[in-house]
């Protein structure tokens, strides 16, 4: 049982980790929140079922066209819903408004166009899984919890190592300043949403696999996603994988070893008293003045 609870809590804490990267992402390079991220995934996870399923293609193409659309649909929301709202002079929380409106837009779209059902699904791979102390691990999870950890290395080089990362950074510390010295803010806040964006889609397809996809499986993971980014520090690329992590353990073994009903409770008093005790988190992340 151990073993199974702790594969679970791996491969869901690594899709906790991935969303709130893009939680983390948006705050670092532009200083605010998105509330959408959650049904994003649920949209990528949508795409790439699709695509996998319905197109037959393989599923590295699929994830390859999904991430592109995800990447490509975060822009044009940036550009058409989040920058005409600060252009007019609207505050960060009429942008955490809107991007909840946008998440209750793309849930009743899915709706729509791909009914309420859960839909599964078919094998990625053709290998049983790996024995791990008698369990089988399927190769689904252990891709999750891979991909997982690979994002947050490359995301952390490309923000902290590329011209582009560091232009993110200095746009959302001083737009003015930055745009001075020749950052195109517009193109890199665009950019940023499009990366957040595209990363949503990613979980959506590596959680898709093991859980399934259904209209509503973004609300829950969102929230969680970012209890990660907030238990982790806020705007942290290691703290929100890590907090993903820690998040989707205690979760995991919450529901196991308590019951299934106590784990949501668990985990939202475990937020609550990081806010109240620790509200830096893990690695105490700066807050960005607005």
């Amino acid at each position: 049982m151990f073993i199974n609870l702790l594969t679970g809590a791996i491969v869901i804490g690594g899709i906790y980790g991935l969303i709130g990267l893009g939680y983390s992402l948006i705050y670092r390079a532009s200083g605010l929140m998105s509330f959408a991220q959650g049904d994003l995934l649920m949209i990528g996870a949508f795409i790439g079922l699709t695509l996998f399923k319905t197109m037959g293609l393989p599923y590295a193409v699929s994830v390859a066209i999904s991430f592109l659309l995800m990447f490509l649909l975060g822009i044009a929301l940036e550009k058409f819903a989040i920058r005409p709202i600060l252009n007019k002079g609207g505050k960060a929380i009429n942008v955490v408004l809107i991007t909840i409106g946008i998440s209750i837009v793309l849930q009743n779209i899915a709706v729509v166009t791909f009914s309420a059902d859960v839909q599964m699904f078919p094998s990625i791979f053709k290998s049983a899984g790996l024995n791990v102390g008698g369990f089988i691990v399927s190769p689904e999870s252990i891709l999750s919890i891979c991909v997982a950890l690979v994002c947050m290395v490359l995301l952390h080089l490309f923000m902290a190592k590329t011209r582009l990362g560091t232009a993110m950074r200095a746009a959302a510390q001083d737009e003015t300043a930055a745009s001075a010295y020749g950052v195109n803010v517009s193109l890199v806040k665009g950019l940023t949403w499009g990366i957040a964006t595209a990363l949503a889609g990613i979980a959506g397809l590596l959680i898709g696999p093991v859980y399934g996809v259904y209209s509503s499986m973004g609300t829950s993971i969102g929230l969680k996603g970012f209890a990660a980014a907030v238990i982790g520090g806020y705007g942290d690329m290691y703290g929100a994988i890590l907090g993903g992590f820690a998040l989707g353990m205690i979760e995991t073994f919450a529901g196991g070893y308590i019951s299934s009903q106590a784990k949501e409770f668990v985990v939202f008093l475990v937020l609550i008293l990081f806010l109240v005790v620790k509200p830096s988190g893990f690695f105490n992340a700066k807050i960005i003045e607005d």
